[in-house]
């Protein structure tokens, strides 16, 4: 975050030095004429867009004016799935870089012939506008009977699958995907119609993170991802505002006080050994408000150990978690 300071007309000066020093910014396109973004672009920067507001390739009636405002709250949710991208060294193209393995996102409405179903298709991530409405997204909530339902969850769960493509398929890690999420060979038409029509089995709990994850390793895998975001995005945040732990294990090796730290902890236990407090502490905390669980999961042992191999999954793919160690190419303002 920086505050701006103007060069000249149109061109703009971080106040607060990065690794790219003095560099001038123009505002994103979707910045200066809709006021539906906050990042900035180089001058050198040929693209009008920033790099999150570049991946989305298909935009919904921005006349009408519900369609604008649920647009501009779904490039908000991107913005911060981006940054978590970014900064975890996750390789982040859009269409136009690499057509064949790049990004795009699709934020589209239902009109009275169509109905736009949310998910992921080589690349391409569609939307449908109406996750941008609280009151019908908590509906749907209700109606599947989910526990956690918002509107970055949905963009954590699906670029999830884009990520499988990327990092697991046709790649040696593939043999340890099948050992703890099963055959992603298994026909997936056929998973969901069961997965509908019986729901989740009664063991779920002890084998996925969600009812959901249960329907095909697919799905399993994309909600695991999810979580793992949720969980290091949560602890950063924590460590950035000087939050500190009381560790709740008895025994355990840690000071009585613990800070949560800026950065994601490259060991895997580290991050969970954080994150088991912190969740304890926030779900409290909205129970005093009367508020449901921030955090209405339990993680099993299995639900770890998926866990575990999104994390080396990352790491692996990158060198090391570079979690708060990378610079942003784009400024947020």
């Amino acid at each position: 975050m920086t505050v701006l300071d103007s060069a000249e007309k149109d061109i703009w000066r971080g106040r607060i030095a990065n690794a790219h020093g003095n560099t001038l910014y123009r505002k994103c396109l979707h910045y200066q004429r809709d006021a539906a973004c906050n990042w900035l672009v180089s001058i050198d920067d040929p693209n009008e867009l920033c790099q999150s507001c570049r991946l989305t390739t298909m935009l919904p009636d921005l006349s009408i004016a519900t369609l604008k405002q649920q647009w501009a709250k779904l490039e908000s949710a991107k913005r911060r799935l981006c940054y978590s991208l970014i900064s975890l060294g996750l390789p982040l193209h859009d269409k136009s870089e690499e057509p064949e393995t790049g990004l795009a996102f699709n934020f589209m409405a239902d009109t009275p012939t169509l109905h736009v179903a949310t998910g992921h298709d080589h690349g391409v991530i569609t939307i449908n506008c109406m996750e941008a409405d609280d009151v019908n997204r908590e509906k749907t909530r209700i109606e599947l009977g989910e526990s956690y339902r918002t509107l970055l969850g949905h963009f954590r769960h699906e670029i999830g699958h884009y990520y499988w493509d990327i990092l697991i398929k046709d790649s040696p890690a593939i043999e340890g995907f099948q050992t703890l999420f099963g055959d992603e060979q298994a026909d997936y038409g056929e998973s969901q119609k069961s997965y509908y029509a019986k729901g989740p089995p009664q063991d779920w709990s002890a084998h996925f993170i969600s009812p959901y994850a249960s329907m095909h390793p697919w799905e399993d895998w994309a909600e695991t991802w999810a979580h793992y975001l949720h969980l290091v995005d949560t602890v950063e945040i924590g460590g950035q505002f000087g939050i500190t732990l009381k560790s709740l294990q008895s025994g355990t090796q840690w000071p009585a006080r613990v800070r949560l730290p800026t950065a994601t902890p490259d060991s895997f236990d580290d991050l969970l050994e954080l994150w088991f407090p912190l969740s304890y502490a926030v779900n409290s905390l909205n129970r005093g408000m009367g508020l449901p669980d921030w955090y209405p999961f339990a993680l099993s042992s299995d639900a770890i150990e998926k866990l575990r191999f999104v994390h080396a999954t990352i790491t692996g793919s990158t060198g090391d978690s570079k979690r708060g160690k990378s610079s942003l190419p784009c400024t947020v303002a």
